[in-house]
């Protein structure tokens, strides 16, 4: 089964989100694509399987709280 998640996140400005997109872009790989539009960030993940799916958004969302957390 396959498994896909689209994720937009939105912040205070767009030069933050570039600077977070740009931190955690090194570890999309083939799981993720994310891109920057205005405040928004958005994410598109594929998955194998929902188990694999919740691991990888985990691990994402992770990376996007550690990055935002540095760029503040």
């Amino acid at each position: 089964m396959k498994a896909t998640c689209d994720i937009v996140l939105e912040f205070d400005d767009a030069e933050k989100v570039k600077t977070v997109m740009q931190c955690v872009k090194v570890d999309d790989f083939n799981f993720v694509r994310s891109s920057a539009s205005g405040k928004r960030l958005e994410a598109h993940i594929d998955s194998k399987s929902v188990s694999s799916l919740l691991h990888t958004l985990d691990d994402y969302l992770a990376c996007i709280s550690v990055a935002e957390k540095i760029v503040e």
